[in-house]
């Protein structure tokens, strides 16, 4: 198998260093190996395969070498600058921030659900939002044997989601800390606030899940609303979605095929207290799904919770798997 030349672009924070570890984990082919960050972090060591690497600054000569692929989680206004630079220079930029996920000429990619994506990037692809990720995952197989009509997403977010400052802010909090990273305290607290609000009273992050869903299922159209809470957990996204089908559901039938679908494990044993929990899905790569149930209030629809690791499978991990795509695509 081809080896490649790569680069993670933000290696020192938390999304960057996770990268490492699940590059580390998935033991891909890799000749020469960048760790590039800030001016703040140059110079510093990080520790990849046993080996260690110094923290180059990030600049406009950063991709004057061969590099192959790039892994960004440096933020949307780095990736605005630095990836269409890396791209210049043959060299293939997986972006994990929100900068290139709506930009029609870049795919937004989960590979369980449209890796045939991943062959019309023009140097750069989007890695999805972490709770866009996890939900796709498991509406694929549904929408492909029933074909989705409308979704209602609730979501229950991790700090971590916010960084190291959103993992602080509930550490501290619980000991009676004020804030630094939310509006309000964390602690003991659930904040119906992700990223901004915007004109139609919806916030960003809400509407990020409305308009990934669309792009990944290859439906425009697609009805979904979104309500995204940020919760006192310190790591993994939790969902409650609700699903209304084009097409009779059978409830059975929607188990065996999560059940059976790549990277999913169906938890769901009520009577026995068996279901998705966010502890359990934390530092692994799988989607969770489970309380698999019918809607009863309308003619063809289901409901079910979903919980995922959001820095691995929600951001580092499927970032991972597009590389691996691309890798594949070479040899």
């Amino acid at each position: 198998m081809k080896k490649v030349n790569l680069a993670v672009v933000g290696a020192t924070g938390m999304v960057g260093r996770t990268f490492l570890k699940v590059l580390e984990e998935k033991n891909l082919p890799i000749d020469n190996f960048y760790v590039m960050a800030s001016a703040r972090s140059a110079g510093s060591k990080l520790t990849f395969k046993g080996k260690e690497y110094v923290v180059e600054e990030l600049t406009e000569h950063s991709f004057d070498k061969p590099i192959d692929i790039a892994l960004f989680s440096a933020g949307g206004s780095t990736s605005a600058k630095f990836a269409p630079i890396a791209a210049k220079h043959n060299c293939i930029v997986i972006d994990n921030s929100a900068q290139w996920r709506q930009a029609p000429e870049v795919p937004l990619v989960v590979p369980e659900v449209n890796p045939e994506d991943v062959k019309w990037n023009k140097g750069i692809i989007a890695n999805p939002n972490c709770s866009t990720i996890q939900a796709v995952v498991a509406l694929k197989p549904l929408d492909d044997k029933y074909t989705i009509k409308r979704v209602v997403y609730s979501t229950y977010q991790a700090v971590s989601g916010a960084g190291v400052a959103g993992w602080k802010d509930l550490e501290n909090g619980l000991k009676g800390e004020e804030p630094k990273k939310f509006p309000h305290p964390i602690a003991n607290n659930c904040l119906p606030h992700i990223d901004v609000f915007l004109d139609n009273g919806y916030t960003k992050e809400e509407m990020k899940m409305i308009w990934e869903t669309r792009k990944i299922l290859h439906h425009p159209e697609l009805k979904v609303t979104a309500t995204t809470v940020r919760v006192p957990v310190f790591n993994s996204h939790s969902e409650s979605i609700n699903v209304e089908f084009e097409k009779p559901v059978d409830i059975n039938e929607v188990k065996k095929l999560l059940s059976d679908s790549p990277d999913i494990i169906l938890k769901d044993d009520p009577a026995n207290d068996v279901y998705p929990l966010a502890i359990e899905a934390t530092g692994t790569d799988e989607v969770y799904v489970g309380r698999i149930r019918r809607d009863e209030s309308v003619e063809n629809g289901v409901n079910f919770w979903c919980v995922a690791d959001n820095i691995r499978k929600g951001a580092a991990t499927n970032a991972v798997q597009i590389a691996q795509i691309l890798i594949n695509n070479m040899n």
